[in-house]
């Protein structure tokens, strides 16, 4: 707290989110919803095409959970991997960053003042700055300047694979309840309505978590879902007919 001013030392507010972890909790946040909208459309797709070939609660029950389970593992799978070679290529950078300020002292000091310098302070400062970070922790003051990474906060697989496979699962449970719990001549028209009501909500918080208007984005998302049925729905239609 500046004794002067009353304002925290920091000049910043001190209920305001670091920009970076806000930045990373609307990700994480984002991929969640993305989730969620996957279990919602590829469940209702398939629940869908069932319960329009047959009136067998056990089949539409037993392709649901069928289709719930494999997707969850399969987005969990997907993300493990992909968020593992992230993290993988990452510590590499930050291996190699660590050697060539251990080989290369001079030269990586004159890299930051630069990095700063380009950012728009004069040659002075950039230089005093780069020379208080590296005397304060070096390596972490290049990983972030150089490379935009917190050695300390590196990608977390497994907390994505958790992540994907909650919203997934979660996502997928509104179409196989709705599809299940109403009476047999109402089981489509109330899960078409139950996931377009759901995807407009995904694509509603999808676009304010990017900044934008929610209009094109529920439009794509709804329209996209409603596709997916009609199709399945079709499918299972001419299935039912043919008595496969």
């Amino acid at each position: 707290m500046d004794e002067t001013t009353g304002a925290p030392a920091s000049g910043g507010h001190p209920h305001e989110p670091h920009a970076e972890g806000l930045a990373s909790k609307l990700n994480w946040l984002r991929a969640g919803v993305l989730g969620a909208n996957d279990g919602i459309v590829s469940t209702a797709g398939l629940v869908v095409g069932v319960a329009a070939a047959t009136t067998s609660t056990n089949a539409i029950f037993t392709a649901g959970i069928a289709g719930l389970s494999a997707g969850a593992i399969s987005m969990a799978v997907g993300e493990y991997v992909s968020v593992s070679t992230q993290r993988d290529s990452e510590r590499a950078l930050l291996a190699k960053e660590r050697r060539e300020l251990r080989e290369e002292p001079d030269y990586e000091l004159a890299e930051l003042a630069g990095i700063y310098e380009a950012k728009g302070l004069s040659a002075d400062t950039a230089r005093k700055v780069a020379e208080e970070l590296t005397a304060h922790d070096a390596f972490t003051a290049h990983a972030e300047a150089e490379l935009g990474l917190d050695p300390k906060d590196l990608t977390n697989p497994w907390q994505a694979a958790f992540s994907s496979a909650v919203s997934f699962t979660l996502g997928a449970l509104l179409p196989l309840l709705a599809i299940l719990l109403p009476p047999v001549p109402a089981r489509i028209p109330v899960t078409f309505a139950a996931v377009l009501v759901a995807l407009a909500l995904t694509g509603t918080i999808s676009a304010r978590l990017g900044g934008s208007g929610p209009g094109r984005a529920v439009l794509r998302v709804v329209i996209g879902g409603a596709l997916a049925m009609a199709v399945t729905y079709g499918i299972g239609q001419l299935a039912g007919v043919a008595g496969i």
